[in-house]
């Protein structure tokens, strides 16, 4: 997998998250039996490409290999082993590792051999095995091994990051079968998904970490297999990546037209508005606008009127991440679905899209907005049963309503709305004394601290505190540094907080480190709200074991509900393009991927370099 497909703008995952000879019958020790061999697998269906594929679609045969692309990236680093809890990882460092398979950017729910030619699954999905290539090599040279696997997966499960044991949950263990062949053996068997997950794993040189502490932290840098190798490290301020001259995978189907930099670098910088600075005075090659008064109002600089500077908008087909205001739900005041529901009608987005946003936005209205997954008017059919089974534990509201957040008109005067909010919060123990939103029982006065890293998101916050003001309480806003925020993240020291989960179009085993119960108070763990729902914890498994895309597709629609009616937070909202200026020496294909935006199949054009230079 390249380092530019695991930007945050791609679509993919970190490190852990994401040809071809198609063998023969395979029977290995114990008698397990295995179907014929594959380059790829897909959850549900037939791959899209065969065997003898010669690239993907999205990928360009005729990309040039060479030149430099600079991008920006906030805050800081002091560490560049990215598996780990400990310190802040640099900038796509996970990059120089090879996965054992690479996901397709143009399918729901298929991958790839890369480090393995070939994959095997039982025929009682009880397990899967990788045969390795030959070829595959680490960047001092020595071949990667079965054990290199083994030793990773049981390293990652015993001093990696902790999202890794929700991850990989179901996997028993991992055993090296010979030099080059390596078994995953499931705990279950009726997910269809766990081959796809033991494939996506990035796989470390064990002999390069036997005297090394793994779980520290290091600015050593690192040995990989990938396309690229550490290059210059100035920690905390930039760091670049030289693409390897001699990959062993360069010419395989999986990465043709694909990594045709032959530098990547990121400066950090600590804050979004140097960053464009940067892009102006010609610093930064690429750069993606999160800020959309910037994209109205600050984007007339001479470079841009020369054309040396290109500013485009591409339509962006992904799934939506779900960007949101986040309670602390282990903190009692917020443990009443009427308390945040309440909340919810304090914030104005109509009001917040047009004076602050220019109109660039819409409603985030699901978690998994912008796909066949997102709930949507009563629940019907498949969706329907499922929800029918916890009716007792749901809210009547799942049955009789679709979801929907407050309309304002966007005028700033929500008098409405504040008065609705005082009904929910007057049901749930709360009443205005003396100008503070007071608990009748307690006497606690409710009032929020909310922390966020970027300056940008500042704005937000303040428009929602005017609003929350009016009822009694107090929104704090504290801006800190990365390391602070982490740190203070991973203890679930917040009252509330910007955040956001990204989706993939075959949702899995991730599911349960985002809102399982188990995950609720695992420090580094993604359900940064501290989700514990039964009902919640009983439909995952529907998704990770779904037999059909249907049943996956019915399942995930069945969790969409119930979160968003539980009010766990307070959705925000999402453009509908990549707003995107970047140095006008760029060339791509004409194909884009549907599942990410694919800057990795970018190419410096000689030709355009030339003439910018000029």
């Amino acid at each position: 997998m390249s380092l530019l497909s695991r930007m945050p703008f791609s679509g993919a995952l970190r490190p852990l998250r994401w040809p071809v000879v198609v063998g023969i019958l395979t029977v290995l020790p114990f008698g397990a039996a295995f179907a014929e061999s594959s380059h790829g697998l897909s959850v549900f269906g037939d791959l899209k490409y065969p065997a003898d594929f010669p690239h993907f679609e999205y990928a360009s045969p005729d990309a040039v290999k060479g030149g430099s692309v600079t991008l920006s990236t906030l805050g800081t680093y002091d560490n560049l082993n990215p598996f780990i809890l400990k310190g802040v990882a640099a900038a796509n460092a996970g990059g120089i590792y090879d996965t054992l398979a690479v996901s397709s950017l143009d399918e729901p729910s298929a991958v790839y051999g890369l480090l393995a030619e070939s994959i095997d699954v039982a025929d009682d999905k009880s397990s899967v095995t990788f045969a390795l290539r030959d070829e595959a090599r680490f960047h001092d040279g020595e071949p990667v091994t079965a054990e290199d696997v083994v030793w990773t997966f049981n390293t990652l499960m015993s001093e990696g990051h902790p999202q890794y044991r929700y991850i990989y949950a179901a996997v028993e263990s991992v055993e090296a079968l010979d030099e080059h062949r390596v078994r995953f053996n499931f705990s279950e068997t009726d997910n269809a998904e766990l081959p796809l997950i033991a494939g996506q794993l990035a796989v470390l040189p064990k002999h390069f970490w036997e005297e090394r502490e793994f779980a520290t932290t290091t600015l050593e840098p690192l040995l990989g297999s990938g396309p690229y190798r550490f290059d210059r490290i100035d920690p905390g301020r930039s760091i670049s990546y030289k693409r390897v001259e001699d990959y062993w995978a360069a010419d395989l189907p999986v990465n043709v037209g694909r990594n045709n930099f032959d530098e990547l670098a990121y400066d950090y910088y600590r804050d979004l508005t140097v960053a464009l600075e940067a892009l102006k005075a010609g610093d930064v090659d690429f750069r993606r606008e999160f800020i959309s008064k910037n994209w109205k109002t600050a984007y007339d600089f001479p470079a841009l009127a020369e054309g040396r500077v290109i500013k485009e908008e591409i339509p962006d087909e992904s799934i939506q991440v779900m960007q949101a205001f986040v309670f602390n739900l282990r903190k009692e005041k917020y443990q009443d679905p009427l308390v945040r529901r309440a909340l919810a009608y304090t914030f104005d987005f109509q009001w917040a899209n047009e004076n602050l946003f220019y109109g660039a936005y819409q409603r985030t209205m699901s978690y998994f907005q912008n796909s066949e997954m997102q709930a949507s008017g009563l629940p019907e059919g498949r969706e329907l049963e499922i929800l029918e089974a916890f009716r007792d534990q749901l809210p009547e509201s799942v049955f009789t309503e679709g979801y929907s957040l407050p309309v304002t008109d966007g005028s700033g005067n929500i008098r409405r709305e504040l008065r609705q909010a005082i009904g929910m919060f007057k049901q749930a123990g709360w009443e205005v004394r003396d100008g503070a939103m007071t608990h009748t029982e307690t006497g606690e006065v409710f009032s929020m601290e909310g922390i966020i890293r970027q300056p940008s998101v500042e704005k937000i916050f303040l428009a929602w505190k005017k609003n929350l003001e009016r009822l009694g309480i107090e929104l704090s806003v504290r801006v800190i540094d990365s390391a602070q925020y982490e740190k203070r993240m991973e203890d679930f020291d917040f009252d509330v907080t910007t955040h956001l989960w990204a989706q993939s179009n075959s949702p899995g085993n991730e599911q349960m480190d985002y809102w399982h119960s188990s995950s609720a108070n695992d420090p580094g763990a993604r359900n940064v709200a501290g989700i514990q729902d039964p009902v919640i914890d009983a439909i995952i498994p529907l998704i990770i074991n779904a037999d059909s895309r249907e049943e996956q597709v019915a399942a995930t629609r069945a969790m969409d509900r119930v979160l968003l009616h539980r009010h766990y937070v307070l959705p925000q909202y999402f453009g509908p393009s990549y707003r995107v200026a970047y140095a006008n020496k760029f060339s791509r294909p004409d194909v884009r991927p549907i599942n990410a935006f694919g800057l990795d199949t970018w190419w410096v054009d000689p030709e355009k370099e030339a003439a910018l230079n000029n």
